[in-house]
């Protein structure tokens, strides 16, 4: 049985894991396996129309939530931003991921300085 086909033709945000990364895709969501579900998006970028299509399993699915249009921002040139967010992920979710992501080092390591030779 298909678990979010209550979402089909709405606009979402889905918060899904990539290995030991937690990305984010918005999109129409267009469909629902049973297994997976499908979002779109079409822009236009360089004078071109293109088209994204996403599957994500159920399985690496963290959060999805409708977008309503007032969530949604535009920018200079007409093109759709990124909604930002008033309600925080919770601490414990995205501080793990980042140091997964890391693998537990700093996010930016010094480089010692060698001289150069001639």
């Amino acid at each position: 049985m298909a678990r979010y086909s209550g979402f089909l033709g709405r606009r979402v945000e889905v918060h899904y894991r990539a290995g030991d990364v937690l990305l984010p895709a918005s999109g129409t969501f267009v469909a629902d396996s049973g297994r997976s579900i499908f979002l779109e998006q079409s822009l236009v970028q360089r004078g071109q129309q293109r088209h994204f299509r996403w599957e994500i399993p159920y399985q690496y699915i963290v959060r999805l939530e409708e977008k309503t249009e007032d969530e949604e921002g535009g920018d200079a040139r007409g093109g759709k931003a990124p909604a930002v967010k008033s309600e925080p992920e919770p601490k414990n979710q995205v501080s793990r991921a980042v140091a997964n992501a890391s693998g537990g080092a700093a996010a930016l390591l010094p480089l010692p300085n060698r001289p150069k030779t001639a």
